[in-house]
């Protein structure tokens, strides 16, 4: 990478980071105050006591699901590939219809049982033990690249701060990164979700501001605003299309919309954002209001090809490896579209829009750990015990997605957050099917679940068109989301298992 003759963010612009990261860091120990309850209580530090009203579970859902996938993955697909990354635009349309439909009952069902994961629901619906320790190491394991995707979008904002600053940028970025850990992991054991609720609505509130601001820059700042960079984009003759998908990938575009919005809800985070309302008619109106967000999310993945019409911007892009563009295109697009103090404003969005959800899976994984993994082994182990156990596994996992992200390239890390998704959408079976019915067989759910994981694994890891690694993979001609044809198989095994079970169990 060249060096930069002239810093990007100056004296100013880190001022108003720092103090208002300050600001942000104070929310996150000040939760442990509000609202007070017992935090030697698991439901009162990982579900705030389930204590939530409709906007603020609004906040917390918002600021836990739009995360770097929305300011990285999304933005940095576009830039790289053209007009199947628009996929996220319907699927966030789709995902909060299932949400409607699916956690209003699953909170009713854990309010009813005291249930804290969908594992707690799992095992009592299907009365196995083994089963929700599968579906709990599932989603805990699916959770560290979705974290590690959380920190590839810190990184990308302190090497556009850093830029010109320093000599050795990655090293800088790594030990700053790793003290941002270090307060993040001191308020959350603090202050369980309560903190993480606080920091969410200031998280949100900077990320609007940061999207409706460089919205309104663009006219100013780009000669000839979106026409003039979809034409810029055109010549550049991105793989899938411009303004237009192109034919051969309809299907990719369909299977990836549909598999993401399968998936998303079924991510621990998720489970435990959704069972900290306070009612379910809250939750079902939160969930409600979630589609304003899916206004900035289709912004946010506009912004991949609106970056092509600021040559300030590309210049600043051009500094990098081809693989590592995508990622800065939103810290990019904000230091040369807005003013100085409100460019830090909006990468300070970013940054704790990596935070804050890397907050709520590291305690969404801890809770699977010690309820559905850890308490079977140790039935003796106390409410107070079990919330220690928790909050020292939340601080671990947190540490060993940022090591792995310090090991892995970026781009495996995003490549590894939609394997993230074929591995959750294993688990449907029996979290959502459960909601329906208790007559499935659990024998054949473990089996499904078992083979689903396998496929998509193996699909996921065999080197075919179009790379290895990938999370599509070639059938008749199309290429086709792995999630979806690893969950088929899984659904066919579960439900003609279910059918034998039943034949035998009439027959005896």
């Amino acid at each position: 990478m060249m060096s930069m003759a002239s810093p990007l963010v100056g004296p100013l612009g880190w001022g108003i980071f720092l103090g208002f990261f300050i600001v942000f860091i104070f929310l996150g120990f000040y939760g442990a105050r509000w609202r007070r309850g017992d935090l030697n209580q698991l439901h009162e530090w990982a579900l705030a006591g389930r204590r939530l009203g409709t906007f603020l579970v609004w906040f917390l859902v918002g600021a836990d699901l739009y995360t770097a996938y929305t300011f990285v993955a999304v933005p940095s697909g576009v830039f790289a590939s053209g007009a199947l990354y628009f996929y996220a635009v319907p699927y966030v349309a789709t995902v909060f219809a299932l949400a409607a439909v699916t956690m209003p009952a699953l909170w009713r069902w854990s309010r009813l049982r005291n249930y804290v994961t969908a594992a707690d629901f799992v095992q009592d619906r299907f009365k196995s033990k083994l089963l929700a320790g599968f579906i709990a190491a599932t989603g805990v394991v699916a959770e560290f690249p979705y974290i590690a995707l959380q920190i590839v979008g810190m990184q990308a904002v302190l090497t556009i701060m850093l830029l010109g600053i320093v000599k050795n940028v990655k090293m800088v970025s790594d030990i700053a990164l790793t003290i941002s850990f270090i307060i993040l992991a001191a308020f959350v054991y603090t202050s369980g979700l309560r903190g993480a609720t606080l920091t969410a609505v200031f998280k949100d509130v900077l990320v609007f501001l940061g999207v409706i601001a460089i919205l309104v820059a663009v006219p100013f700042v780009i000669p000839g605003g979106f026409a003039a960079a979809f034409k810029a984009a055109t010549l550049k003759a991105l793989p899938t299309g411009v303004s237009t998908l192109k034919s051969p990938f309809f299907i990719t575009y369909t299977t990836l919309w549909m598999g993401s919005s399968l998936a998303l809800y079924l991510y621990p985070h998720s489970v435990n954002g959704a069972l900290s309302a306070e009612s379910d008619k809250k939750l079902a109106m939160s969930t409600a209001l979630l589609p304003i967000y899916g206004i900035a999310l289709a912004l946010l993945a506009m912004y991949g090809i609106l970056v092509y019409g600021s040559p300030e911007a590309m210049k600043i892009l051009s500094l990098f490896p081809a693989s590592a563009r995508g990622s800065l295109v939103i810290p990019t697009l904000a230091v040369t579209a807005l003013p100085e103090w409100l460019a830090a404003l909006a990468l300070l969005g970013v940054f704790v829009g990596g935070l804050v959800p890397a907050a709520i899976m590291a305690m969404a994984q801890a809770n699977l750990l010690v309820r559905n993994i850890i308490k079977p082994l140790h039935p003796r182990i106390t409410p107070p015990g079990e919330t220690r156990a928790a909050k020292w596994a939340s601080v671990i996992f947190k540490f060993l997605a940022l090591g792995f992200v310090f090991i892995v390239p970026a781009t495996y890390a995003i490549w590894l957050q939609l394997l993230g998704g074929i591995i959750i959408t294993q688990t449907l079976p029996a979290v959502f099917l459960g909601l329906v019915t208790d007559k499935l067989d659990k024998y054949s759910l473990m089996t499904g679940w078992a083979v689903g994981l396998g496929l998509g694994i193996y699909m996921f890891i065999t080197p075919h068109k179009p790379s290895a690694m990938s999370p599509l993979y070639p059938i008749a001609g199309h290429l086709v989301f792995i999630a979806i044809i690893a969950l088929a198989v899984n659904l066919l095994i579960v439900l003609i298992g279910t059918g034998i079970a039943m034949a035998i169990r009439r027959s005896a």
